[in-house]
């Protein structure tokens, strides 16, 4: 799905921030978005344009995240939970963006493994190792899918209402592999969070808070071949 002999722009949770987007996308490296298109920022139709403008070209890709999944869910005539970011987005979408967003978010991966890299929205799982993701489809997602899009709640909730997440499964990452994630605002000081794991592997949070009264956040990988 990468092709060979390129390097790679790897981009954080977009979140309706199309314009931060669009700069982002301005590159003549592969993209590879870590899910979270939409919701929360002013423009998460236009920014979906964009994704879907890449993948036509054949210059970038896009794993699903959580909001993704709902996003297509509901699009779907599922029962999801209607939140005002949710009713925003909805409100910007055209009929013929409404059915490209189900057609590509039901197929594709959850998680994308790239020889010692691993490229996930959410969180990892040691399946992940063993198998490339399946295509994610409109169901709700359970096992490593499951952590791929919504990472390790704990069940509890934060005082800010967000559910509570276990960050165990960093110390599961094997000695050199590293994760590439988004989905939890790990970072303190505006810049993407690098956290080692008891196991030897480490991971990237990238989300810096695009859509949410923070900015996007990307890295440049350089070229490998293979």
């Amino acid at each position: 799905m990468i092709p060979n002999g390129i390097g790679l722009r790897v981009v954080a949770d977009v979140h309706g921030d199309a314009r931060a987007f669009a700069h982002a996308a301005a590159t003549d490296r592969f993209l590879i978005q870590l899910g979270d298109l939409t919701d929360y920022g002013p423009d998460s139709a236009a920014a979906l344009r964009i994704m879907f403008s890449l993948i036509d070209r054949g210059t970038g890709l896009f794993l699903v995240g959580n909001h993704d999944l709902k996003l297509a869910r509901a699009l779907d005539g599922q029962s999801v939970r209607m939140d005002p970011a949710l009713r925003n987005t909805l409100d910007q979408l055209d009929a013929p963006l409404r059915a490209r967003v189900v057609d590509e978010v039901a197929r594709a991966p959850a998680w994308l493994r790239w020889g010692d890299t691993l490229f996930v929205h959410g969180g990892f799982h040691t399946e992940m190792l063993e198998r490339a993701s399946p295509p994610v489809g409109l169901k709700r997602p359970e096992g490593a899918v499951a952590r791929a899009l919504y990472g390790a709640p704990t069940g509890k909730l934060l005082a800010d209402g967000y559910p509570e997440r276990s960050l165990d499964w960093v110390d599961r990452i094997p000695s050199g592999l590293t994760v590439y994630c988004g989905h939890d605002r790990r970072s303190t000081d505006g810049r993407p969070h690098i956290r080692q794991g008891a196991s030897g592997g480490s991971v990237v949070f990238l989300d810096t808070g695009a859509g949410k009264g923070g900015h996007l956040s990307w890295i440049d990988l350089p070229l490998r071949l293979r």
